[in-house]
């Protein structure tokens, strides 16, 4: 399989190129050319005074600029820090390509015999299926092996879009697990299109893509089990609209997104989410509990992860010395107790240091870890 440095190699030599004209949108994400991890925002697309030419102002998501979107006294865009931004070139920058050529360029390079070890698929009897891919002049022929392929990582392959309509569900139509992590992706069409393609996907991991708050018209998505959607910008208002496209789903994975609390959208306490077992909230910016109450309604919820955030207290809502939680009524109108599945919590790195916090782990009525 081919490395991130292989690929880098690739657009170095032209395989993948920067756009030949501006075509550049504000708010499009981009990579520079040559560094499919060095990702960021269009903010600005024209003259520079005192520079000829085209320029674009990017926005870049690791802070590694040059300026914050002002240069010799004129502001062109506003930067998220003194040193994120910089003006590019149009031909030095990628706004990426379709699915499928990723998954091209991902398998299209030589190898090393370490790499060749470990390149195959396990075909829908869970057989190894060995995957030789050595050459352009080979990938076509290849290419028809992806039919056995269950599962994909495309991380950081510059990924924009589904492309055309039937390519992926003919290349690929045994896809189980796919892996999307930092690419260019935002416009949550394109990830309707993808898994509209992939009837068989059952786990999406859209990590460090930034995605857009519109989720308006997505589609129902029944087969989708596990997603990922850490350190992609969405708050919980996003995945309330998305809950009724992914109805079955079982894993749902937060983290990293700065979210400070929980905002049903029309009740205090979150509904839906009938199948869900797993949620993870780690490294977010919650500090109240009485945020995390909003969740104790889940009927399957098994796991909650909290690790790394802001919580100084715990408390079981029947069991509160301190005050009442302001949604106390509509819990206890409730037939089912709060928290009634949860049996494992985890909130290492908080600020929890009250004893009262650890003795209330006891009332959780099916707990069996927390730490």
């Amino acid at each position: 399989m081919q490395s991130s440095l292989d690929t880098e190699k690739a657009i170095s030599s032209g395989s993948i190129s920067g756009s030949d004209s501006v075509g550049f949108l504000i708010g499009q994400r981009v990579h520079f050319v040559g560094d499919t991890r060095r990702i960021g925002t269009v903010k600005y697309v024209g003259a520079v005074e005192g520079y000829g030419g085209i320029w674009v102002g990017v926005g870049w998501d690791n802070g590694d600029g040059k300026h914050d979107g002002s240069h010799n006294g004129v502001r062109y865009f506003e930067a998220q820090g003194p040193k994120s931004a910089s003006f590019v070139r149009p031909h030095n920058l990628s706004s990426g390509f379709p699915l499928l050529k990723a998954l091209e360029l991902r398998y299209h390079g030589e190898s090393t015999k370490e790499e060749e070890d470990e390149m195959y698929v396990l075909s829908a009897s869970n057989k190894r299926v060995t995957i030789e891919l050595l050459g352009k002049d080979k990938i076509q022929n290849k290419l028809s092996q992806f039919e056995e392929l269950t599962s994909a990582s495309l991380a950081y392959l510059g990924v924009s879009s589904a492309g055309p309509p039937g390519h992926i569900n003919t290349t690929i139509p045994r896809l189980k697990e796919l892996d999307l992590t930092g690419n260019l992706l935002s416009d949550w069409k394109e990830i309707a299109a993808i898994c509209k393609e992939l009837p068989a996907l059952v786990t999406l991991n859209l990590s460090y893509n930034s995605m857009s708050h519109d989720i308006s018209g997505m589609p129902l998505l029944n087969h989708i089990k596990v997603v990922v959607l850490s350190h992609t910008g969405i708050g919980w208002k996003q995945v309330e609209m998305l809950k009724d496209s992914i109805p079955l789903i079982e894993e749902l994975h937060l983290m990293g997104n700065k979210l400070r609390g929980i905002t049903p959208l029309s009740s205090d306490i979150v509904h839906g989410f009938d199948s869900l077992r797993l949620l993870n909230l780690e490294n977010n910016l919650i500090a109240a509990w009485d945020e995390i109450l909003k969740l104790s309604q889940l009927k399957r919820l098994e796991q909650l992860f909290l690790n790394n955030n802001c919580i100084s207290h715990i408390w079981y809502p029947d069991h509160n010395p301190l005050s009442e939680p302001p949604n106390s009524l509509e819990l206890l109108r409730e037939s089912f107790r709060p928290f009634q599945n949860l049996r494992c919590l985890l909130v290492g790195g908080n600020k929890i240091e009250d004893f009262s916090s650890i003795d209330t782990l006891n009332l959780f009525p099916n707990l069996l870890k927390a730490f």
